[in-house]
């Protein structure tokens, strides 16, 4: 059975929330603070987070940073009413899978749940293209066996690039996988980081190899081959 930690202060929103999560076959645990999901984290195994950002004590932007810097890889779900461009961006930086701002629908909540818990399903251990490999498990970027830094975002938009060899993405598409379909960023803002990405996995970066530019269509991820391990 998935089990599914809730972490929220406000017991209107937790007890409401396991109820359903319950009658949806998850198994849910709650508790009120992040020192305590922390603790809970370190001691069993969940399959997924919800984690509200404004905690007592160490909140949840804290927590997330945290789990990522220990090198957990439980999905998380921010849960907020902060619906600011920079508060959005910070929640993902830290390493969450995706953010549902308050007052959230529950059917939204259990779709958002289903695609995030199916992502980390299907994903693969270790891709490799050129002299790159791309580590799913450490969430590291290899070049010719050197460690290549990359930003949470950077490591989002290229793993969505390297699962979907081939097929053009557009802006709005890499937003909704990558920032999540309610941030309120500009597609200006895919631009800035694929140039960025470009920087760290191009040969020749104003000549991209692998990631193409498709006139007003968007980009498309186009390696000579793709090595996949899942195992």
């Amino acid at each position: 059975m998935t089990k599914i930690l809730i972490v929220e202060d406000d017991s209107d929103i937790a007890l409401p929330l396991q109820d359903d999560l319950t009658l949806e076959g998850y198994e849910v645990e709650v508790v009120g603070d992040g020192e305590t999901a922390l603790r809970r984290l370190d001691e069993a195994s969940f399959d997924l987070l919800l984690l509200d950002v404004m905690l007592p004590g160490v909140d949840g932007f804290d927590v997330c940073r945290q789990l990522r810097h220990s090198g957990s890889k439980v999905p998380i779900i921010l849960l907020t009413a902060k619906v600011q461009e920079a508060e959005v961006v910070m929640g993902l930086e830290q390493g969450a899978d995706d953010y549902v701002t308050k007052p959230f629908r529950p059917r939204e909540l259990r779709a958002r749940i289903k695609a995030v818990l199916r992502r980390t399903d299907d994903a693969p251990r270790q891709v490799r293209f050129g002299d790159m490999e791309v580590d799913f498990e450490r969430f590291e970027l290899r070049r010719a066996g050197e460690p290549v830094a990359l930003t949470p975002i950077e490591f989002k938009l290229l793993s969505t690039f390297v699962r979907n060899p081939g097929r053009v993405l557009s802006r709005q598409q890499l937003l909704d996988h990558v920032w999540g379909p309610t941030t309120y960023v500009t597609e200006r803002v895919v631009d800035t980081h694929v140039g960025n990405l470009r920087k760290k996995i191009e040969p020749r970066p104003k000549q991209p190899r692998y990631v193409i530019s498709v006139l007003g269509a968007g980009y498309r991820f186009e390696p000579e081959s793709v090595d996949v391990r899942r195992s």
